[in-house]
């Protein structure tokens, strides 16, 4: 299995380490048809179609059609490419961009809403790709598509008028549930995730300074 780095090794995400200010050789030497965003999407059809036990450098060079040593004029290490495609999944997600009382974008009503939609297809992207899953736990996950879904579900927490311990307690009360459907997306069957998602929604609704008045929402379809 993969982990985010052998023990004792220190390793910089590829989100925080800095580019070269020019190529070490000169830029006609590299291959040509490559570039980091389609050696990213075929690493994800890779992983998609064998796993995460399966992958190395070696398949997906052969994959794309080239050598494993042209990946690493685009990447330093197999672990900035699960990075990539790690971020890249969550990309597939489309975070609400606003939160008004009483009203959601495209349709529903209020955070609770949102927060059903936001959440669905977080489940969503754990079935559809399984090893993203155990790379939330080896890498920091702190690429753009991932902070767009974590300062969405920060706004929505923000929508609640939840405060200090109760705030805190809704955020880690919501992580932990989302973080748990990677364990389970492919043993429970959605019914079920939408139950114990209504049920806590209604929990956060219950701790509300509105003290948990309805807000008219439907439950969770699954």
């Amino acid at each position: 299995m993969v982990t985010a780095a052998d023990p004792g090794e220190t390793r910089t995400s590829v989100w925080l380490a800095a580019k070269p200010a020019a190529p070490a050789r000169r830029r006609s030497e590299a291959p040509s048809g490559l570039d980091r965003d389609r050696i990213t999407t075929a690493t994800v059809r890779l992983l998609d179609a064998d796993g995460l036990a399966r992958f190395s450098m070696r398949r997906l060079a052969a994959a794309l059609g080239v050598t494993a040593m042209s990946l690493y004029w685009y990447v330093d290490a197999k672990q900035d490419l699960l990075e990539l495609a790690l971020d890249r999944a969550f990309g597939e997600l489309r975070p609400p961009t606003a939160v008004a009382e009483g009203a959601v974008e495209g349709g529903g009503t209020g955070w609770p809403g949102q927060l059903q939609a936001l959440a669905r297809g977080y489940r969503r992207v754990l079935a559809d790709h399984p090893w993203v899953a155990p790379l939330t736990a080896a890498f920091p996950n702190i690429g753009p598509h991932a902070r767009a879904f974590d300062a969405a579900l920060q706004r929505l927490l923000d929508a609640t008028g939840l405060v200090d311990a109760a705030r805190t307690g809704a955020h880690l009360a919501v992580s932990q549930f989302l973080h748990g459907c990677g364990g389970t997306v492919r043993r429970a069957p959605e019914g079920d995730f939408c139950l114990a998602l209504d049920v806590l929604i209604a929990g956060i609704e219950a701790k509300a300074p509105t003290g948990g008045a309805p807000t008219g929402r439907a439950p969770t379809r699954p």
